[in-house]
């Protein structure tokens, strides 16, 4: 059920303030302890968000692109979890360090979350109106009635129809697109610096998609916030993303703005993800897929964890480590936001 941190703060300045990315994750490690051992769903990540850019978050499932954003928030479970290293910078700010009821005071009012399933994220039982004023009444002391009347501007911000005859209507009675415009309505509500929203599309249909990305990325531009949109889903990020990283079993396997990586991926696992995207111009043709499983996390595979997945693995694959490589251009210029964590990212990269 969505759960709303009762206590009032004090305004943070607001991020136009602040001289530096408006997030930064530096190397952070996230580790979960099971009776097999230890399962490493975060090794290292590194990326930053500014005011008014979207990164999208890429990778399939398990590959670490969940886990980042609930140490974001700070709603690990812990245990079993443990944010093993690292730093988590918001506006010049190292949220791992502070305590519990200071994170809540950023929590909801400058960093907001959307979660992928809308119908387990609202309570049942209570009106969305009354979810929706309760941001209000908690955070800002509204009477019942002002908080009323905020919950339906918010939903009407959103584009529902007719929000002020369905605001005392309850979650089952919205459909899927609906509820997740309501989920969108409550993240905005406080006008968060940053919001992330954890696959808001899953399980909707493709023009109830669309219309939900086009709603986030609108809304976006007007109260400027960083987004951080995490998604297995290539097709989805392509009109609203600035930059993509994409993750593959707790790390950052590329990085790149948007449409420099749909022109050309430096990383196999990048490059198998698009060529699994369904094409007008290839009708009749095989759809590719990635062979095999993401590995274990309990045990990734030495070298290069894509390894055994990889068309173009070697040797050196099962024994080193890639780091991201800075990708350059054929004269050896860096190309501006590339990188690659792949030995073979030249090969890569023009073939």
């Amino acid at each position: 059920m969505s759960i709303i941190d009762k206590t009032d703060a004090v305004l943070e300045p607001s991020a136009e303030d602040f001289d530096g990315p408006l997030l930064e994750v530096r190397d952070l490690h996230v580790e979960f302890h099971t009776r097999d051992g230890a399962a490493k769903a975060v090794n290292g990540v590194n990326y930053t968000v500014d005011a008014g850019e979207t990164l999208a978050v890429l990778g399939e499932s398990g590959s670490g692109k969940s886990v980042t954003a609930q140490a974001i928030m700070g709603i690990l479970d812990m245990p079993p979890g443990r944010i093993s290293k690292g730093e988590i910078i918001f506006r010049g700010q190292d949220l791992l360090k502070l305590s519990e009821e200071e994170r809540r005071k950023i929590r909801g009012r400058k960093i907001a979350m959307i979660f992928q399933d809308a119908l387990s994220s609202l309570n049942p039982v209570l009106s969305v109106g009354y979810q929706l004023g309760e941001m209000f009444r908690v955070h800002q002391g509204l009477s019942k009635k002002d908080a009323k009347a905020k919950a339906i501007e918010m939903m009407d911000r959103v584009k529902i129809p007719a929000a002020a005859a369905r605001v005392n209507d309850y979650p089952h009675q919205f459909s899927g697109g609906m509820r997740q415009r309501i989920m969108i309505a409550m993240a905005l509500a406080l006008e968060p610096d940053l919001i992330i929203a954890d696959e808001p599309t899953t399980a909707l249909d493709v023009t109830v998609q669309a219309q939900v990305m086009d709603l986030l990325a609108e809304l976006q531009r007007e109260y400027r916030m960083g987004l951080i949109l995490i998604t297995h889903d290539l097709g989805v990020v392509a009109d609203v993303a600035d930059k993509i990283a994409v993750m593959y079993a707790g790390r950052i396997v590329e990085r790149a703005p948007v449409h420099d990586l749909y022109k050309s991926p430096a990383h196999p696992y990048t490059k198998g993800l698009l060529d699994s995207i369904p094409r007008l111009d290839q009708k009749g043709q095989e759809l590719y897929a990635i062979k095999g499983l993401p590995p274990n996390l309990t045990r990734i595979p030495s070298g290069c964890a894509f390894n055994p997945r990889c068309p173009k693995a070697q040797d050196i694959c099962r024994t080193d480590v890639p780091p991201l490589h800075p990708v350059t251009a054929a004269d050896g210029t860096e190309l501006v936001g590339r990188a690659s964590a792949c030995h073979f990212w030249k090969e890569t990269i023009n073939g």
